[in-house]
């Protein structure tokens, strides 16, 4: 389904990207798994390696946020394959004051929270559709959220140290706005700009979030796992979905209708 293309993932060693990339692999990409964390990339590209039995992964270590690193990425990816078919950005980046509620945030935490998301999706896309530009197509997809366009359920928090924070939804919501400015003007170069918009993945929270949560979702009363999201993601990277683009692709089990 993804014969042969070159597919690079940000954020490819957590929770979603890690499962990003094995699905990509698993369906004949050839994958770049981009993180900051060295360690943990490395342990994640063999694992899948192991879990596949095919190898055409790499680990390429890479700050969304650093313009040389960025640019090394690139070039990486250029050296060893010649171009670049998919750009998934599924990073995450955020300071150490990340996650206090609204009131406790401060301007300066915000913008920087704002500047590392935000401003490392605009690098990453910005950098990596100047090759696409060149070839004359390319497919990128930008993770969004359901509290991109949707006002958070903070009730569903109380009893917990959880919160949404202010800069999440601030910065998804751009990042759709993003995408759809994407889409129109790299249309004219043949590349597709799609996002995804999870809805609450299960990693471990509070058995008592879990259950308020799963009480609000239709579909199967449960939270997202991330094979969930998977499925949207290889449809978007995948000649099946050749006519969309500027979407935004909510995978929520029905939390928001």
């Amino acid at each position: 389904m993804l014969d042969g293309k070159v597919c690079i993932i940000t954020g490819g060693a957590g929770l979603l990207g890690s499962v990003f990339s094995q699905s990509c692999l698993e369906r004949n990409a050839k994958v770049i798994l981009a993180d900051v964390d060295e360690k943990r990339g490395g342990h994640v590209v063999e694992k899948i390696r192991k879990k596949t039995h095919k190898d055409n992964i790499i680990f390429q270590k890479c700050d969304i946020t650093n313009t040389e690193q960025v640019a090394h990425l690139v070039e990486v990816a250029g050296k060893r394959y010649g171009k670049i078919d998919a750009l998934v950005n599924s990073a995450y980046p955020r300071n150490k004051q990340y996650g206090r509620k609204f009131e406790d945030v401060s301007y300066e935490d915000f913008c920087e929270n704002v500047n590392m998301h935000l401003g490392g999706y605009f690098l990453v896309t910005k950098e990596v559709s100047k090759v696409m530009m060149r070839q004359y197509s390319g497919t990128i997809i930008l993770l969004g959220s359901t509290y991109g366009f949707s006002a958070p359920k903070f009730e569903i928090y109380q009893g917990t140290a959880m919160t949404v924070p202010v800069e999440y939804a601030s910065v998804k919501g751009a990042i759709l706005n993003l995408t759809r400015y994407l889409a129109s003007y790299l249309a004219p170069y043949n590349i597709r700009v799609n996002a995804i918009s999870p809805g609450g993945v299960f990693d471990n929270q509070p058995k008592s979030f879990v259950k308020k949560y799963s009480q609000k979702v239709r579909l199967g009363s449960r939270m997202a796992y991330p094979d969930d999201i998977a499925g949207t993601l290889i449809f978007l990277l995948s000649d099946e979905s050749q006519y969309i683009t500027g979407q935004n692709i909510v995978v929520d089990g029905g939390w928001t209708i």
